[in-house]
């Protein structure tokens, strides 16, 4: 379904800044998986994402989407097959306007009140109580006065609105406080296996990285150092992670947000 055939890219070629991101990195992702996709601060996580969405052409190497090559294809044009969150709730939603009228942005008619039918709205409401927020009876509210989880999880329905072939989750519940997290990772798995989308999610939660989905990859250095699926992720403990870190890089894991989530499984 997604393919990638050894990308690599270097930011600040030949400068003192030159910077390695991907290093010859190959990923095949199978239609409905669900990946979970852990490594330290710099591993090149948010860059791989930004390699399938077209934020830039790689070095070398090529992208396929659902057998088409994508590789030199523009980000507004795969922006139409793939759905992204990012870590920060105030992106991905226009904050002045209302929940209406962002949801009327997702389902393709402009965004315009004029615009939005009595069936659109009995649409927005149905697919907003999903949510189990009560913003279905706050539809004319600006969403720049949601929470940071009411907008999350209002992006997250923005970005399934019309089922993306692929959805990109890019720690998109580290900014939100422990219980908040727990209930958009909620939200996040039912859309997910509901809708039988293809995902991948990065995440600096650990128990996350082994609970959510059905495979795990783990980054370092631009390169995918360890993949993990079936019964071998279905036995494997946090611990059991670090030190499988320590014996593919070479190094201990020294990210802190990761280690805070250390314990027993």
């Amino acid at each position: 379904m997604l393919k990638l055939n050894h990308i690599s890219k270097t930011f600040n070629p030949g400068t003192v800044n030159a910077k390695l991101a991907l290093d010859k990195l190959t990923l095949h992702i199978h239609k409905g998986d669900f990946v979970s996709i852990i490594g330290a601060n710099g591993a090149g996580k948010s860059t791989l994402f930004n390699a399938i969405c077209g934020s830039f052409y790689p070095d070398t190497g090529s992208v396929f989407l659902d057998g088409r090559n994508v590789t030199m294809l523009p980000e507004h044009e795969r922006a139409k097959q793939i759905g992204r969150l990012f870590q920060d709730p105030m992106r991905g939603t226009a904050p002045d306007m209302s929940i209406e009228e962002n949801l009327a942005l997702a389902a393709g008619n402009g965004g315009w009140l004029s615009r939005v039918s009595a069936a659109d709205k009995k649409a927005f409401r149905e697919k907003l109580s999903l949510l189990g927020m009560g913003l279905e009876d706050r539809m004319k509210q600006p969403v720049g006065l949601l929470s940071g989880g009411q907008r999350q999880a209002l992006t997250l329905l923005m970005a399934t609105y019309h089922v993306p072939k692929l959805l990109l989750l890019d720690e998109h519940t580290a900014a939100l406080d422990p219980g908040t997290a727990e209930k958009v990772l909620a939200l996040t798995r039912s859309i997910v296996e509901d809708h039988r989308i293809t995902c991948l999610m990065i995440t600096h939660n650990m128990q996350s990285a082994l609970d959510l989905g059905n495979r795990t990859l783990m980054m370092d250095q631009g390169r995918i150092i360890y993949d993990v699926t079936g019964e071998e992720r279905s036995r494997l403990t946090i611990h059991d992670l670090t030190d499988k870190f320590r014996q593919a890089s070479g190094k201990a894991l020294d990210n802190d947000r990761m280690l805070l989530g250390v314990g027993s499984r």
